[in-house]
């Protein structure tokens, strides 16, 4: 059984919070809240509007499919390395000048990238804001899951981080709704003012971590024996495992709402089925997160991840090759197909860090996470061939199923650490 002080992250025990009134932990949960929710809806809004977003960059009403793949292929990719770079470069900004100024850092960057989205006038313009947008939310994802931790009381703080963690994919769900309401791509990204308003209050309320100021160089002399015989093996396995859960999780996420305009009648919109499968994506993600806890309870973190791994693989087939026109069956499929999905990102975040031991956890946890970003950035960024080498986006996506057979061999053979 995972116990509740075993969260990923070198908090010491001795250090109180007492410096830190609730009334200031309750502020600071709901502005990361806030900066982690609408992280989910940025990183997935180009998703939903690419269909209409590049033709209109490109001067063009229609678009060969072959095209928008490898154009959308280039934005996903720089994106998602941006994210990685973001990932590991604001963890250790934040060892170096804090929590709550990297965090502010981190949140404004992503808002205003988002925000220059907007007036963006070619594509290649588009990539740059979506790369710094990237390293935003990466920045965001790491440190507002250790500020939490280091401010908030050891009795609930594993309920906070339950919470938090439910929050990107809220973000998701809010994308889908975002895409309902504006039509147009462009107006749909100034929601990066809500992100930039969030920063501004974060820099003048939050209060820095105790723990941050009191265990800067006990964080830095504990990345020495990262790479040591012991720990080796398990950086490889937890690397290998997360970074194909992403490749399969991205390549898919990230086009579903394309595939799904491939499916409409030609002159279709799609503006209402786009939005529709963000938000079934999302709601599926709240939910399955949700549900890995009681899973994992009942049957152990690796039976858990083979589980929903399975699921996923074999959802991605029924989607992906039983549907050559659109029907609402496509919604029950792929609302099934985000449920293993949340599954498997539940499992993963207690599972990884519980690979290493407690006092290189943060470091070795981090360096699976992000280094996995990278694989996927570089295979989603060869979406535009598979396209029309496997001759259309259906096949295309299927193959990227294959990343959740990979993650299931590796958790197979994994060390287990349901106990």
């Amino acid at each position: 059984m995972i116990k509740a002080n075993n969260i990923g992250l070198e908090v010491s025990a001795s250090i109180t919070t007492d410096a830190c009134s609730q009334k200031l932990r309750n502020l600071a949960f709901v502005l990361c809240m806030f900066s982690y929710l609408f992280g989910g809806s940025v990183a997935t809004l180009m998703s939903v509007y690419l269909p209409v977003a590049i033709p209109e960059l490109l001067g063009e009403k229609q678009i060969t499919e072959e095209h928008m793949g490898e154009i959308g292929a280039y934005i996903g990719a720089a994106f998602l390395y941006g994210w990685g770079i973001g990932g590991l470069m604001f963890g250790v900004v934040s060892d170096r000048i804090g929590r709550v100024k990297s965090l502010t850092l981190a949140t404004g960057l992503y808002g205003i990238a988002t925000l220059l989205t907007v007036f963006v006038s070619h594509w290649y313009m588009l990539i740059g804001c979506r790369f710094v947008a990237g390293m935003g939310i990466g920045g965001v994802l790491l440190i507002s899951t250790v500020y939490l931790s280091e401010i908030w009381p050891v009795r609930t703080r594993p309920v906070i981080l339950g919470v938090l963690a439910v929050a990107f994919p809220i973000g998701i769900v809010t994308s889908g709704g975002i895409n309902i309401l504006f039509a147009h791509w462009r107006d749909a990204f100034w929601v990066g003012v809500i992100p930039v308003l969030t920063a501004l209050t974060m820099s003048r309320w939050l209060p820095e971590s105790e723990a941050w100021k009191s265990a800067q160089e006990r964080y830095h002399s504990n990345t020495a024996n990262l790479w040591d015989a012991t720990n080796r093996p398990n950086l490889l396995k937890g690397t290998v495992i997360f970074g194909s859960v992403l490749i399969g999780l991205w390549g898919i996420f990230s086009w579903i709402p394309t595939w799904v305009q491939s499916l409409l009648p030609s002159g279709h919109t799609g503006q209402q089925e786009r939005g529709m499968t963000m938000m079934l994506l999302g709601i599926g993600g709240i939910v399955g997160g949700a549900v890995s806890g009681f899973l994992v309870k009942a049957i152990g973190a690796r039976k858990s991840l083979i589980f929903a791994f399975l699921g996923c693989a074999c959802m991605s087939f029924v989607l992906f090759l039983s549907n050559t026109l659109f029907s609402p069956i496509v919604y029950l499929e792929m609302a099934f197909l985000a449920l293993f999905f949340g599954i498997s990102q539940g499992v993963l975040s207690s599972y990884i860090p519980q690979l290493f031991p407690t006092v290189i956890r943060a470091t070795a946890a981090g360096f699976c996470f992000n280094i996995g970003r990278f694989f996927t950035a570089t295979s989603v960024f060869f979406v535009g061939a598979m396209v029309a080498f496997f001759g259309g986006l259906s096949h295309a996506l299927l193959t990227f199923s294959v990343a959740f057979l990979v993650a299931l061999i590796a958790a197979f053979v994994g060390k287990k650490v349901d106990k």
